[in-house]
């Protein structure tokens, strides 16, 4: 019964609260209890809320029983990654220096997820400022992915990821500045989605007209991913990109059935990777099978792309270096080595350089929509490889791949990843398989801006021809 209900989806469970079938009070304690656990293996918690969610279930109990009207995820649980504020529940960032930080107000989509019915579980683990793939760190340890515990659970959004897969909580929001949803998604075999700039608001962003950081959804199941879309998406007083974004459109009339003949897909097999993990690169190929199977088009993209990765490289790690730096003089000691490694590195880089990368990003944008002139939706591999070693070092390790070095993870492992953080185009990572190392792989499926929901359509179809949920991690 309680596998059952660790791996109910969320919209089943609310269906089943609705009718008074479950109970939002047995729900949240079985997972609470599963979330015990589970901590000590794979520590993908840094705060959980047994008082509060316990609480919080309890009165949604009691609605229920009253019969008043009940939102569409009511009495679902639900985990937020640290780093998105929460009123009066801890908010660290992944680091040290913010230990004791208790902000004064919900982010927007913590905000519409209460209002949605969830109940909170606790805060999900993420590296300092989730500012690398991995997710470990000198404040919380290393979280580890449930798949195999000597692998990472990617990275930021690693806690969130590792959480969904395993059963703690069904719904976890994550947020991705350079694939921090999909990546851990992908390594842990869940559903990862990264909406068009401005679709969900991200009100924590310090520069919110250069915004590259997304707030998204990370499910089991692609349905459950598009009802939490829906309830976080819409604008915010806080977010400029939000105010004038293109929202999330219904589901293209093409789409609605099952036949995809007139769909033109452009099947991307590099980006700026040299090598593609066998596995990975075949399981995308079935993928597009399946496609081809229900009548789309499908044709290998050749244009020559500058996929802008030492130009990416110099936004993000001089980024860090100007917002990290009030930090040093108190902090140095207890902070991530990679990420001052990566301050160390972005504070070289020059001002023309950094102008120079911001143009690269125009460039890029405009050449994938360029590419969304010729086709409806592009797929690539979403990451090169199954997962990395946890103890990997991303400031000097190189990536592997059958036993070739293919560079830093932005060259060798995300790089399907950042580019489209850069451009605001929506994608969403889909499980495609598993690899000989007994690890998920997965597929990226990215769209014209506002084409969130035909990425999800075309995910349920997989998800319908190519089922991946009845596959669980082993239990510990």
């Amino acid at each position: 019964m309680d596998t059952e209900l660790l791996f109910m989806p969320a919209t089943r469970a609310a269906a089943l609260i609705r009718r008074k079938a479950l109970s939002p009070v047995e729900l949240t304690r079985t997972v609470l209890a599963a979330i015990d656990r589970e901590q000590p293996r794979l520590n993908a918690f840094v705060t959980v809320l047994h008082d509060a969610a316990m609480d919080a279930a309890r009165r949604a109990e009691q609605a229920v029983m009253e019969g008043v009207p009940l939102p569409p995820l009511h009495g679902v649980p639900v985990h937020v990654k640290d780093q998105v504020d929460t009123a009066g529940i801890r908010t660290t960032h992944g680091s040290a220096i913010f230990a004791d930080n208790l902000p004064a107000r919900d982010d927007i989509t913590v905000t519409r997820l209460h209002e949605a019915g969830t109940i909170l579980l606790g805060k999900t683990t993420m590296p300092e400022f989730g500012h690398k793939g991995l997710t470990d760190g000198p404040a919380f340890g290393t979280t580890r992915n449930p798949w195999d515990l000597s692998r990472t659970a990617g990275g930021s959004s690693g806690g969130a990821a590792a959480a969904v897969a395993v059963g703690l909580g069904p719904l976890g929001l994550g947020t991705d500045g350079a694939g921090s949803v999909r990546i851990p998604a992908a390594c842990c075999g869940i559903v990862g989605v990264k909406a068009t700039l401005g679709s969900v608001p991200w009100e924590a962003s310090a520069d919110t007209f250069a915004n590259n950081v997304y707030a998204g959804p990370m499910t089991r199941t692609v349905t459950d991913a598009a009802v939490m879309l829906s309830v976080i998406a819409g604008p915010s007083p806080r977010d400029a990109q939000s105010l004038r974004g293109p929202g999330i459109a219904p589901v293209s009339p093409a789409l609605i059935g099952g036949d995809l003949h007139g769909l033109r897909i452009g099947y991307i097999p590099r980006a700026c990777n040299a090598k593609v993990q066998a596995e990975m690169a075949a399981n995308t190929i079935a993928s597009l099978d399946a496609f081809a199977a229900r009548g789309a088009l499908i044709e290998e993209v050749t244009d020559a792309i500058d996929w802008m990765e030492f130009p990416g490289r110099i936004m993000y790690q001089a980024g860090f270096a100007v917002s990290c730096a009030q930090y040093l003089p108190d902090w140095h000691n207890r902070m991530d080595p990679v990420l001052l490694a990566f301050m160390e590195r972005g504070g070289k880089f020059s001002l023309a350089q950094f102008r120079e990368a911001q143009f690269a990003r125009t460039r890029l944008f405009r050449t994938i929509q360029d590419l969304f002139t010729r086709y409806d939706v592009l797929v690539t591999p979403t990451l090169t490889r199954t997962a990395l070693p946890a103890d990997f070092d991303a400031a000097h390790d190189e990536v592997e791949i059958d036993g070739e070095k293919c560079g830093i993870t932005r060259q060798g492992w995300s790089s399907y990843m950042y580019p489209f953080n850069l451009t605001g185009h929506p994608a969403v990572t889909i499980p495609s398989g598993f690899a000989q190392d007994g690890l998920p792989t997965a597929v990226q499926l990215v769209g014209p801006w506002g084409g969130d929901m035909d990425l999800l359509r075309l995910g349920a179809i997989l998800e319908q021809d190519r089922p991946w949920a009845q596959h669980r991690p082993p239990a510990g």
